[in-house]
């Protein structure tokens, strides 16, 4: 897929949401993926045919998902029993031993969310293909592309290949039908995912008669879910929401820096719990202990399984660290108001927002070991508290990276511009 970089000259503008640049669009007809001129965001993405694409896709994705609940996701066999688990399985046991926010965290990541995504999808292409708008249609494109982090299925699967790792040494591991149905779930979700021209479903929302929009970012406004650009006269006049999408309108979002800071606080907080008390007890033939983040890795280490360990130490103890680290940066950088290479500190925020979600391998790694190995004195793997607490940071450290606003980093430079 080509990638093309928006130009000064062109009859349609669009605003970057990272850096509020005004970029003008010249009609394209290839595909490709569409970036800012200024600091290389990804604007859209340019694809002819994107409603058949998506509508074919999200079919095919409900129907693998419906497969991937009818079957054992994996088969644990040891001292002649069976145990078998489900998608499900995990989240019922978590449950049943009473850690029911766990529970509840797994359930939405792994199910309930990329299930509300497949739903929304056919809701919203499968009447644009004959033609329709649905109802609602403004309203429910952003909300279906907000979830789109939050739906973890290709981390639920690296939990399910670690956990397999763990196990493969104590006892038979069946790979179930579910796997395979689940693989080609989450290989059709993310083609359907890249198949989505936000452009162009906007313009069937409806185009908005607008005065060509200022180029200096105090004078305008613009949508941060649709992208929509106002002048800051006329949305002071009457726009508090986007006429397009109905989204609140805001030059900035709102204590942006007071709410990622209070977000990344309560994560460190809760990152110290969550590396001193044990995430889960592995018991094999009436022996075992409880195990740390860290206990974890030295014992994949141990066991030589580095890649397994090299994944667990990335996604577990270095990407939390490098997330706080870095919010951390971005966000004394803004109050002390720095012009230091604001593309490169944008491009900073950008990573954090794609790795944070990846470290819910560990909490859906317990879920799937906590729901096949459950023989008694025999074999039993339990979660700890500090499973708990590690969830927390994952989610604090995943909310203050949508609480920032990146737009901030770029505001020093538009006021020395002015």
């Amino acid at each position: 897929m080509s990638s093309f970089v928006a130009s000064h000259v062109s009859s349609e503008s669009i605003a970057c949401h990272e850096c509020d640049c005004i970029n003008r669009l010249p009609p394209l007809e290839s595909a490709g993926t569409v970036r800012c001129r200024r600091c290389d965001a990804a604007l859209f993405r340019n694809i002819p045919d994107s409603v058949e694409r998506s509508l074919v896709l999200s079919v095919a994705a409900l129907i693998l998902f419906i497969l991937s609940l009818s079957f054992p996701l994996l088969i644990f066999k040891l001292q002649g029993q069976e145990q078998h688990a489900s998608l499900i399985t995990g989240v019922v046991t978590l449950y049943q031993q009473g850690f029911w926010e766990l529970a509840f965290l797994v359930l939405m990541c792994s199910m309930v969310v990329p299930l509300l995504r497949i739903l929304a999808g056919l809701y919203l292409f499968a009447p644009l293909y004959f033609g329709r708008v649905p109802h609602g249609f403004a309203r429910l494109l952003p909300l279906f592309i907000m979830l789109t982090p939050w739906a973890m299925t290709e981390v639920f699967l690296l939990g399910v290949i670690v956990a397999y790792v763990k196990l493969i040494d104590l006892a038979t591991i069946v790979i179930g039908l579910s796997s395979w149905t689940f693989i080609a779930m989450i290989v059709v979700t993310s083609w359907a995912t890249t198949c989505i021209d936000s452009r162009r479903l906007w313009r069937v929302a409806g185009e908005i008669e607008t005065p060509e929009p200022p180029e200096q970012a105090h004078a305008r406004i613009s949508c941060h879910s649709c992208s929509l650009i106002l002048p800051q006269a006329e949305a002071a006049g009457g726009h508090a929401a986007c006429p397009r999408c109905h989204s609140s309108m805001h030059h900035r979002k709102p204590e942006s820096v007071a709410r990622t800071w209070a977000f990344l606080l309560a994560a460190l907080i809760c990152y110290i719990p969550a590396n001193l008390l044990p995430i889960m007890t592995v018991i094999s033939f009436g022996e075992g202990e409880p195990d740390t983040i860290i206990s974890g890795v030295k014992a994949l280490i141990a066991a030589e399984m580095y890649p397994v360990a090299a994944l667990v130490f990335i996604a577990s103890i270095f990407v939390p660290v490098l997330k706080i680290g870095i919010l951390s940066y971005l966000l004394v950088s803004v109050q002390t108001r720095s012009r230091w290479r604001p593309r490169e500190r944008t491009m900073l925020y950008r990573m954090t927002e794609a790795v944070g979600r990846w470290s819910m391998l560990d909490i859906f790694m317990i879920s799937i070991l906590a729901g096949l190995v459950k023989l008694g004195a025999i074999a039993t793997i339990a979660p700890n508290l500090g499973a708990v607490f590690f969830a927390a940071v994952v989610i604090l450290t995943m909310v203050a990276a949508f609480t920032f606003d990146p737009r901030l980093i770029w505001d020093m430079s538009d006021e020395r511009a002015r």
